[in-house]
């Protein structure tokens, strides 16, 4: 477990104490989707059910959700955000909505987890909007795929 940062020598959870780090600009950009029935991907696309627009719903549930990732995620600093953007795309060939969110900052820790939790939000309102036609959705496939700045580095997932 010494590898673990979040983890203290004793074995117990931890905050991770990043004064002494740099201020870097850092940006991570993670993606997810949602697979559902051909006709739930249409009244998506459609942009109109009784809720409203999901698309733009879930869109907006991402920008709040990267912003309360330290609220959720016991161990995350909080972070000034200076931008988010999350965007939902048809995948109409797999009957899929594709959610791709990008974080940026310019911090001493990196914006890996508001990432993920934007995309995570996004689809779970994805799922929320949709449910009332399509209970059998399927969320996955969340992950980041690239992340820029700080002292480990950047990454990009390979094939990306």
């Amino acid at each position: 477990m010494s590898g673990l940062t979040h983890i203290g020598p004793d074995g117990r959870a931890r905050m991770v104490d990043v004064g002494d780090k740099a201020v870097t600009a850092r940006t991570a950009i993670a993606q997810g989707r949602v697979d559902m029935a051909a006709e739930t991907l249409k009244l998506a696309l459609g942009r109109d059910t009784k809720k409203g627009d999901p698309i733009a719903i879930a869109e907006l549930a991402g920008i709040m959700a990267a912003k309360k990732t330290s609220d959720l995620i016991p161990l995350c600093h909080p972070l000034p955000l200076t931008s988010v953007k999350v965007n939902i795309d048809a995948i109409e060939s797999e009957h899929a909505l594709a959610v791709t969110a990008r974080v940026k900052t310019s911090g001493q820790t990196g914006v890996e987890m508001e990432a993920l939790t934007a995309v995570s939000a996004a689809c779970l309102t994805l799922y929320d909007m949709l449910k009332a036609v399509d209970k059998a959705m399927v969320i996955g496939a969340i992950e980041l795929v690239e992340k820029t700045g700080g002292k480990s580095g950047d990454y990009r997932k390979a094939g990306s």
